[in-house]
């Protein structure tokens, strides 16, 4: 039996309170699950912006897409999470990864590091939020026990045998470090490639007295009667996929909202995919594949 999908919006905008409110209150309406920030400076502050989107709403759940660990201290991590839990009444999902812009860093005057000490970073990360949010003594206390639903967010083999370890929910990134641009930018992952790293998780997480839920982040919503000739059009940008690989790629969607969601399914069936979010720009986009879906 698949896992019912669910479907999150990932919010990167921020104009004013009001504007925020009602974004999120039209997610809601538009039968979104999750409403979801980043962690990354031009963009909300996480926790303030989720807050506001739980007093605006009152259905959906709502998560961080994913906090760049170098940014937060554990002890301190923790007391934001607990305390986020808490104020939304149990609604809070905890995204964490190792963070993939060096140049936030050095904005911040944070340490950069190696991709191995990142790792090492957000391993220690998970540890303390794991031994300090299940401490009855911790205060502030969160709703959820022993502490709020963990995804981790990546790709490489230390990432996803961490996911498999910790995570109830393991979300694949479907880029990578694109050859010769500057450290952060990203290139597509061929679907092949995006399904070794779903099978080296699937190993790892083979243990698991629960499987985990597996998320897809969609990087584009492309709505068009003819998928081939978008598909064209997309792979001449040099995203580093073929026209076919555009048109097979978990990171997309193209074609009308029956066919977006004909891949979702087969996509689901193939990668395990039921947790799928997009980016607040796509929406309206979306909203009918979200209808669509719901209950599948």
């Amino acid at each position: 039996m698949p896992r019912p999908f669910r479907f999150g919006i990932n919010m990167v905008t921020l104009d004013e309170g009001r504007s925020w409110r009602q974004k999120c209150r039209r997610a809601e309406e538009l039968g979104y699950d999750v409403l979801l920030v980043p962690d990354h400076l031009g963009m909300p502050a996480p926790f303030p912006a989720l807050i506001a989107a739980a007093e605006a709403t009152e259905r959906p759940r709502v998560g961080t897409f994913v906090l760049n660990a170098g940014f937060w201290n554990p002890a301190l991590l923790a007391r934001e999470v607990a305390s986020v839990d808490a104020l939304t009444g149990g609604r809070l999902e905890l995204g964490l990864g190792t963070g993939y812009v060096r140049a936030e860093h050095e904005s911040a005057g944070l340490p950069w590091g190696s991709p191995g000490q990142r790792v090492d970073h957000l391993t220690r990360t998970v540890e303390e939020l794991d031994r300090l949010l299940a401490d009855s003594g911790h205060v502030p206390q969160p709703a959820q026990r022993p502490r709020p639903p963990l995804l981790i967010g990546g790709n490489g083999p230390r990432m996803l045998r961490l996911a498999a370890r910790h995570a109830e929910i393991a979300a694949f990134t479907g880029g990578r470090q694109a050859p010769g641009k500057p450290e952060g930018v990203l290139e597509l992952l061929p679907p092949d490639e995006l399904a070794v790293s779903v099978a080296r998780y699937r190993e790892f997480a083979a243990g698991r007295p629960e499987p985990a839920e597996l998320n897809i982040l969609v990087q584009q919503v492309l709505p068009t009667d003819d998928r081939r000739a978008k598909a064209r059009e997309i792979a001449a940008l040099g995203i580093g996929l073929t026209e076919d690989e555009v048109l097979d790629a978990p990171t997309l969607l193209i074609g009308t909202p029956a066919q977006m969601a004909d891949q979702l399914r087969e996509r689901r069936e193939r990668f395990g995919f039921s947790y799928i979010t997009v980016l607040d720009g796509f929406m309206d986009a979306f909203a009918p594949v979200v209808e669509a879906l719901k209950g599948d």
